[in-house]
């Protein structure tokens, strides 16, 4: 579940809200070369303005002509505003009609948004960092919303629809530098939820970027009181031993799916020695240590490797979340 789609829910929660109607569109199954994942989300509002996207641009003006038809038969007859299956790209000549490449298929549900209460539920569940699961009754339009665990996929047996959304991803910076700040703005480009800890009030006193939270304390109090999960990255950018040490040693024993920290190759060796001889750390929970932090793409500017952090960490992101949609069960064909 990405947190495009958490927006996408936000945005039509907030259209909701209006008085204005609204539509919701899920990718449910895909064929060859889709451009947009299962669970993929579109709102589309009565007066054709959308949110989000179910295939990247190709089928979106057929889909907004749809929804307003179907918004407008609603309105009219509110019995018969009831979710339906939409497929695309059933023969090549449709596919290429709608420019779906390599002749693939979408199978999409839309549904009239008729009550809005769940979503209000579902984003206050997530903003939590709970894993929720969302079940559509395609007879009813019921929706009904359960906890559940990572690893759960997308379902969909033509009768019930039920989609996991999951929490923001989030990436929590040791250190309030130049270079820290350089990633934190990427990242919240990258629709991150930042957080930065530097208990050295002369960095901190820096830090003024919008939307990054400053988390007082020090940081391994600080990791090991937000219970990283597998949608947390933490990266430690001081280049002090006494505050990264100390926030690696808490977040490599965590579920976070990404622990990374600045230094030279020889300085990671240290740093490890360090590690493994003065504290409780296995040589597997050491080997998820990512240093030096970052592709190598022959960086020197604070920009250009907070370009090479962010680029391995949505590289590894991308890896867990490929896991995810190809476990057993789940339906991209």
């Amino acid at each position: 579940m990405e947190s495009l789609d958490l927006r996408v829910l936000a945005d039509a929660l907030a259209w909701k809200r209006a008085g204005r109607a609204v539509s919701l569109v899920t990718v449910v199954q895909t064929w060859g070369s889709a451009p947009r994942p299962p669970g993929a989300l579109l709102a589309v509002r009565e007066d054709g303005v959308v949110s989000g996207s179910v295939s990247g641009g190709c089928i979106e003006d057929d889909l907004i002509v749809r929804a307003k038809a179907a918004l407008a038969t609603g309105r009219q007859d509110p019995a018969a505003a009831k979710p339906e299956l939409i497929v695309y790209g059933v023969n090549k000549d449709e596919a290429a009609r709608f420019g779906l490449p390599c002749g693939g298929t979408l199978r999409l549900v839309q549904e009239p948004l008729t009550d809005a209460n769940w979503i209000e539920q579902l984003l206050a569940r997530t903003a939590e960092h709970r894993l929720v699961a969302r079940t559509l009754d395609l007879a009813t339009g019921q929706v009904t919303l359960a906890d559940t665990v990572r690893g759960q996929s997308m379902s969909f047996d033509d009768q019930h629809l039920t989609t996991v959304f999951g929490p923001k991803w989030r990436l929590l910076l040791i250190g309030a530098g130049q270079l820290s700040q350089a990633v934190a703005q990427m990242a919240g480009l990258l629709d991150f939820e930042v957080l930065v800890c530097d208990p050295r009030e002369e960095y901190a006193a820096t830090l003024g970027l919008e939307g990054v939270q400053r988390v007082p304390g020090m940081p391994d109090d600080v990791v090991r009181e937000m219970l990283p999960d597998a949608h947390t990255a933490i990266v430690a950018l001081t280049h002090d031993p006494k505050l990264d040490d100390m926030a690696l040693l808490e977040a490599l024993k965590s579920a976070a799916f990404y622990v990374g920290a600045l230094g030279s190759r020889r300085n990671q060796e240290v740093r490890k020695q360090r590690l493994a001889e003065h504290f409780d750390l296995s040589a597997e929970e050491l080997a998820r240590l990512h240093g030096p932090v970052g592709l190598d793409i022959g960086a020197r500017t604070p920009a250009e490797i907070a370009v090479s952090v962010l680029a391995e960490i949505v590289q590894v992101k991308n890896a867990a979340s490929r896991r995810v949609l190809n476990a057993p069960g789940c339906i991209t064909a």
